[in-house]
């Protein structure tokens, strides 16, 4: 399959095959995944195409749709690992009744 290593494929494992349930275990291709579902795909050739993605709770949904948002976020976080952030207190704020 030279092709696949062309376009940033590498082998993880040699004949792999289904279990009598058609199941097949993917061990170290699933390492760095996380909590990850997946789209499956299958292309005219019969490869099938495994598509990480995690879904994110609809009451947060409005986060990505915000561009400025969603910039100020990533831009705080970047500041954050470059050492650019302060720590602040905002007790003065809280509400000892709840």
């Amino acid at each position: 399959m030279k092709a696949a290593r062309r376009s940033g494929y590498r082998l993880l494992a040699r004949d792999v095959r289904p279990d009598s349930r058609k199941r097949v275990a993917l061990g170290r291709a699933l390492d760095d995944i996380g909590d990850a579902s997946f789209n499956v795909y299958k292309d005219d050739e019969g490869r099938i195409i495994l598509e990480p993605h995690i879904s994110i709770p609809a009451s947060e949904a409005w986060l990505f749709r915000n561009q400025k948002a969603i910039d100020s976020v990533r831009r705080g976080l970047e500041e954050a690992a470059g050492g650019k952030a302060k720590r602040a207190s905002f007790a003065q704020f809280a509400d000892n009744d709840e």
